[in-house]
């Protein structure tokens, strides 16, 4: 359900389409998830927001230099939103944008996810020498500039967006204090 969240959003995802691209009958979604399509979502949130905190280590390891590797990751990410046609590339916060006010619960799993990736993103970043309060400071201004440069992308069909935050936020990066990795 991650994939269909991340093209299609919550409200226009519907148990059949669920059942289809799972290969399983409608019924066996209602037994194994009680809670309905509103379950499903949960866990599939939860699932990809654990996944995509991954990429953060894998994409910024390339680089002994934290900001030019920051500036990597969004060149990156401008590429990947191109060539899959615009398609929004996080189900997390496509979802929080769509369900904020309307499915409290689904809300809290989305910030649940956006905390943990706060929190997992905040220690790798003090890994690589920043103290605790800028990597905090610096792993939101990465995530807030990240999902909105995709929406700016996605919305205009163009990278700039996510070419300038990603600048900006190299930027930022590079006027805070490094220390030596422990």
């Amino acid at each position: 359900m991650g994939e269909l969240l991340r093209v299609r959003g919550y409200a226009a995802t519907g148990i059949q389409q669920l059942a289809r691209a799972a290969g399983a009958p409608t019924g066996s979604i209602y037994h194994h998830f009680r809670g309905g399509k509103r379950e499903v979502a949960a866990v599939a949130l939860r699932q990809a927001g654990a996944a995509y905190i991954q990429l953060l280590p894998l994409l910024l390891d390339q680089h002994a230099d934290l900001a030019a590797a920051v500036e990597a990751a969004f060149v990156a990410a401008a590429e990947d939103i191109a060539t899959t046609g615009w398609a929004n590339m996080c189900p997390v916060v496509t979802v929080a944008g769509e369900i904020a006010d309307t499915e409290p619960e689904l809300r809290e799993v989305a910030a649940e996810v956006i905390a943990s990736w706060v929190d997992t993103g905040s220690r790798y970043l003090a890994s690589r020498g920043l103290s605790e309060t800028d990597a905090r400071a610096a792993m939101y201004a990465l995530l807030t500039a990240l999902e909105g440069g995709f929406l700016l992308a996605r919305a205009q069909h163009a990278v700039d967006p996510l070419l300038a935050a990603g600048r900006a936020v190299s930027a930022y990066i590079a006027t805070l204090p490094v220390a030596a990795p422990a």
